[in-house]
C-alpha cells in the first residue's frame, strides 16, 4: 500500500511538468486524459485496498525526503515574497517571512532532534477523500480540456497558457493527496502551504487587475490560516515534543486542545468560513474549473477535513462549542444571502460556504452521529458542486452570462446541459439524495447536543431550499424554442458532466456500502461505536432514488414533442406566445422574474453581521486559548 500511496503524490506532480512541456496541444489533451486515469485508477485501488485494513501507517527511513520537502518550502515562501514586494503586499511578505523564520528555527535549533517514525499513513477517512480527489479531480481536468479551449477563443487578447494552468492543476492534485496522506504535521504543512500557492496562481490566470487583486486577496488569508498551522507546530515541537499526527490522539486531551484549536483556525481560512469567506467570493473569477477543483469539491475540503479528523478531541470543549457555532452562523448567514444572488457563480460559492459551514458545525459537536454526517456532507457535496460549477461554465460559454435569468427556458434551448443542472440541484436538496440525509442527520445529531445549533441548521436549510428550488423553476420554464447551442459544447466537457452526474446518483444508491465499510470503521476506531441508518430508512430511500432515475428522461424529444402554449393571463394572451395585451390593448412581452428578497436578506445587510458575530467568537477563542 505504500507504494500506491507514494505514487499518488509523487506522480501528479510529474505528469504536470510532463504536460507542461508538451509542445503540441493534441498531445498534451492526450497526456492529460492518460494521467488522469491513471489517477482516478490507482485512487480507486488504493481506496478499495483498505476496506480490510484500520488505519496503516508507514515508517520513515527517509531523511531525504524531509531535507527535500524543507528546501522546497524555503523555495516556495521565496517566491510568494518576490510577489509580495513586486506587487506592494506588505501583509503577505511579513506572513510569509515569520512562518519561514519559524521553521527555520524549528527545523535547526528546536526541533531538530524530534523525529517521526510515521510520515504517510492511510485510514478509511483518508481513502474517500482518496476517491473525491483522484476520481473528481481527474474528470474536472479532462473537462478543463475542451473548456480552457473554449475559453482561450472568448479570450484571444491574452497569451495562451494553458500548459502553465493543466501544471497548475496536476500540482495541484499531487498536493491534495499529500494532505490526506501526512501523518508527519511538517509534511503536511508543505503540501497545505502548495494548495495554497496554486490557489494564489490560478485565480490571477488572467492576469487581469481584477483577477490579481482577487488572487491576492485569497492569498494573504490563507497565509493567515498558515500562521495557525505554524504556531501549533510551534507548541506541538517546543511543549508537547512530536510532530505527527496519531500521537495527539492518545495524549492527554488538555494537552492537545491548543494545537488543534490552532489547526482548525487554518482549516476555517482554507475552508472560507466567516470571517474570511470573502476570498472564495473574490476566486470566481477563475476560469470555472478552478472554481470546481479547488474553491468547490476539493482544496476547501481540505480545510474540512482537517477539522473533522480532529473531531474527537473538540468533542465536548468550549473550543469545539466555538468552532461549531462558527460553523452554524457561516451556514445560516451565507444561506440567506445566497437568495437574493443572480449571479450563479456567486449562488454556487455562497452554497459551498454554506454547506462547508455545516461541516464544520458537525466537527465542533465532535460526537459520533455529527462526524458520520459530516463525512456524508463532504462526500456528497463534493460530486453534485463539482457538476454544477462545471455546468455554468458550459453554460456562461454559450449564454455569454452568468445570470440566473438568462438560463431561463434551459430545458428547451440546452436540454441536455439542463437535465444534468437538474441532476445536480436535486443532488443538494432532494430525497433521497445523501445532501438531505446528511442534513437530517445532523438535525439528528444537534437535537439533544445544542438545540441553538439545530434551529440554525432548520433556519439555514429552509433558505437552501428556497434559493435552489427558484434556480430549478428558471431551468424549466420552457418558453423559447430551441436553439442549437449545444452542439458546440466539447466531448471532454460532456464526459465529465456526465460521469459526475452518473457519481451524483451511484454515491447515494452506494451510500449504505461506503458507510459500512468505510465511516462506521472509522468511527468504531476513534469513538467506540458506530452509526448508520435503519435498515427501513434505507429500503425508503432506494426506492425514492429508483423513481429519481426516470428523471432524465424528460428531456428525451423534449424540443421536437412538446406542445407549447402560453401561460393563461386572465384573458390577456395574444396569438404570440410571450406576449400579452396591455392597458392600452397593444401587445407586449412579459417576463417572470424570480423573488430575490433584497429587501430582506441582501448581502450588505447580513454580511457585515456575519462578520462582527464570527470575529467575537474568534475571539472568545483565542481568550480560551490564553486562559487555558
Amino acid at each position: 500500500m505504500l507504494s500506491e500511496v507514494s505514487f499518488l503524490i509523487v506522480f501528479p506532480a510529474l505528469a504536470a511538468v510532463g504536460i507542461y512541456l508538451c509542445p503540441q496541444d493534441a498531445l498534451r489533451h492526450w497526456l492529460v486524459k492518460i494521467a488522469s486515469a491513471v489517477i482516478g485508477v490507482v485512487s480507486v485501488i488504493c481506496a478499495f485496498g483498505v476496506i480490510k485494513d484500520g488505519g496503516l501507517y508507514f515508517p520513515a527511513h527517509t531523511l531525504w525526503a524531509d531535507k527535500l520537502i524543507f528546501a522546497l518550502e524555503a523555495l516556495l515562501s521565496l517566491y510568494l515574497i518576490i510577489q509580495g514586494i513586486k506587487h506592494k503586499r506588505p501583509l503577505v511578505v511579513g506572513l510569509v517571512l515569520f512562518q519561514i523564520l519559524t521553521m527555520i528555527f524549528l527545523e535547526f535549533f528546536s526541533g531538530h532532534h524530534i523525529e517521526a517514525q510515521h510520515n504517510l499513513f492511510i485510514d478509511k477517512f483518508s481513502a474517500i477523500m482518496t476517491l473525491i480527489i483522484g476520481i473528481i479531480g481527474t474528470l474536472i481536468c479532462i473537462f478543463a480540456i475542451g473548456y480552457m479551449k473554449d475559453f482561450q477563443h472568448h479570450h484571444r487578447d491574452q497569451p495562451d497558457r494553458r500548459p502553465f494552468f493543466f501544471l497548475l492543476l496536476f500540482v495541484f492534485l499531487s498536493a491534495m493527496f499529500g494532505v490526506v496522506f501526512a501523518n508527519n504535521l511538517i509534511w503536511l504543512y508543505f503540501f497545505w502551504e502548495v494548495t495554497t500557492a496554486c490557489s494564489f496562481l490560478l485565480i490571477g490566470y488572467t492576469r487581469t487587475e481584477e483577477a490579481t487583486r482577487n488572487a491576492f486577496r485569497a492569498l494573504e488569508v490563507n497565509l493567515l490560516g498558515g500562521l495557525g498551522f505554524v504556531m501549533a507546530l510551534y507548541i506541538l515541537i517546543c511543549s508537547i515534543g512530536t510532530i505527527e499526527m496519531d500521537k495527539l490522539f492518545v495524549i492527554s486531551k488538555f494537552a492537545a486542545l491548543a494545537p488543534v484549536a490552532l489547526l482548525s483556525i487554518a482549516g476555517l481560512t482554507k475552508a472560507a468560513q466567516l470571517p474570511f469567506c470573502d476570498w472564495l467570493l473574490g476566486a470566481m473569477v477563475a476560469p470555472t474549473p478552478v472554481s470546481a477543483l479547488l474553491h468547490s469539491s476539493t482544496m476547501v475540503k481540505a480545510g474540512v477535513y482537517l477539522v473533522l479528523r480532529f473531531s474527537s478531541i473538540l468533542q465536548g470543549s468550549y473550543m469545539g462549542l466555538v468552532i461549531a457555532l462558527i460553523g452554524g452562523v457561516t451556514f445560516l448567514i451565507t444561506s440567506l444571502i445566497a437568495i437574493t444572488e443572480n449571479n450563479a457563480k456567486r449562488v454556487l460559492a455562497y452554497s459551498t460556504i454554506a454547506n462547508l459551514g455545516l461541516v464544520i458545525l458537525c466537527a465542533g459537536i465532535g460526537t459520533a452521529q455529527a462526524v458520520w454526517a459530516g463525512i456524508l456532507l463532504i462526500i456528497f457535496h463534493a460530486v453534485a458542486k463539482g457538476l454544477l460549477f462545471l455546468c455554468v461554465g458550459s453554460v456562461e460559454h454559450r449564454k455569454h452570462s452568468r445570470e440566473i435569468e438568462m438560463m431561463e427556458g434551459l430545458i428547451t434551448s440546452m436540454p441536455t446541459m439542463a437535465t444534468l443542472m437538474l441532476i445536480g440541484m436535486a443532488g443538494m436538496f432532494l430525497a433521497p439524495f445523501g445532501m438531505l440525509i446528511s442534513k437530517w442527520a445532523v438535525l439528528k445529531a444537534l437535537v439533544d447536543v445544542s438545540p441553538l445549533l439545530a434551529v440554525l441548521v432548520a433556519f439555514g436549510g429552509a433558505a437552501n431550499l428556497f434559493f435552489w428550488v427558484k434556480w430549478m423553476g428558471k431551468l424549466l420554464l420552457a418558453i423559447n424554442p430551441p436553439t442549437g447551442e449545444e452542439k458546440n459544447v466539447s466531448g471532454e466537457e460532456f464526459f465529465s458532466l456526465g460521469a459526475l452526474a452518473v457519481l451524483t446518483v451511484v454515491a447515494c444508491a452506494l451510500f449504505p456500502c461506503i458507510s459500512t465499510y468505510y465511516i462506521e470503521p472509522y468511527l468504531l476506531g476513534h469513538y467506540g461505536l458506530s452509526v448508520s441508518m435503519s435498515s427501513g430508512n434505507m429500503t425508503i430511500m432506494l426506492i425514492m432514488l429508483g423513481l429519481i432515475l426516470l428523471f432524465p428522461l424528460i428531456s428525451i424529444n423534449f424540443d421536437r414533442s412538446t406542445k407549447r402554449v402560453a401561460p393563461y393571463l386572465g384573458g390577456a394572451n395574444t396569438d404570440t406566445i410571450g406576449t400579452f395585451k396591455g392597458s392600452l390593448n397593444n401587445s407586449r412581452p412579459y417576463a417572470m422574474q424570480n423573488y430575490m428578497l433584497e429587501e430582506f436578506f441582501a448581502e450588505k445587510k447580513l454580511y457585515p453581521w456575519g462578520l462582527r458575530i464570527s470575529c467575537f467568537l474568534l475571539i472568545v477563542m483565542f481568550a480560551l486559548l490564553l486562559f487555558k
